[in-house]
């Protein structure tokens, strides 16, 4: 076989191209930034909303910031995203919604949530259990059966005939808010805290359903922004 030889300017180019290409990839790529969320979610931030529920709140004894960094443990790509400005913001609107929903960590079970229906008698892989309620539970509100049966598969519970274990056991509570987090808004967390709302809920409070909660939403956002030094961006509604 006849050997081919490459011309050296040539070669050059070819390498020089390709850095450059290399270059490029790595500049559009998402990073993972190496801040540590212990670090941000300090115990003066975390205090900060817990401190404000009433003292008779059942979720001050149940919420907490280590068992908040112990469920983390099983979703370390949580608030490590872009850049470091980028990360606290994924870590204020997790918490903005957090606070709306629990009201300062005060609930861990949904009000009147006996008395409602979140049975999707459509979805057959995650059939409803007989006198098992699947309403909110948790930091993020874990509701309907389908939700809490994927939860339960991926992080090593029943959710379908306990799903009180997310009311029961708070490392659990934490990581069903975690797991909704990272499958569920995660993936549209760079189009804005708008896009967030949507995806927590959207058909009841986004198009002008409830602007005063998606408002209230936003202020939490925005508050925790402040806190962490960091502008809140862009489509802050939905």
């Amino acid at each position: 076989m006849a050997q081919i030889i490459v011309p050296s300017n040539i070669f050059l180019t070819l390498i020089i191209v390709a850095a450059a290409v290399a270059g490029y990839v790595e500049a559009q790529s998402p990073s993972t930034s190496d801040v540590s969320v212990a670090d941000i979610v300090t115990p003066e931030f975390f205090n900060g909303i817990i401190g404000q529920a009433d003292a008779s709140c059942v979720g001050k004894n149940f919420y907490s910031r280590a068992t908040f960094l112990e469920a983390l443990k099983s979703y370390d790509q949580f608030g490590k995203i872009g850049s470091i400005d980028d990360s606290k913001r994924e870590i204020a609107a997790f918490f903005a919604h957090v606070t709306h929903e629990t009201f300062h960590f005060c609930y861990i079970e949904e009000i009147d949530g006996p008395s409602k229906d979140y049975c999707d008698e459509s979805n057959t892989q995650y059939p409803c259990k007989p006198n098992k309620g699947y309403y909110g539970r948790g930091p993020i509100q874990l509701s309907w059966n389908p939700n809490y049966g994927r939860a339960g598969e991926s992080i090593g519970f029943d959710g379908l005939n306990s799903p009180e274990t997310v009311a029961n056991d708070p490392i659990i509570s934490f990581k069903t808010a975690l797991w909704y987090w990272m499958n569920s808004v995660r993936p549209v967390i760079g189009e804005g805290f708008g896009a967030t709302i949507r995806a927590i809920n959207g058909a009841l409070e986004c198009d002008g359903g409830n602007p005063a909660t998606v408002q209230k939403r936003v202020e939490y956002f925005t508050e925790y922004c402040n806190q962490l030094g960091i502008a809140p961006g862009d489509n802050l509604t939905c």
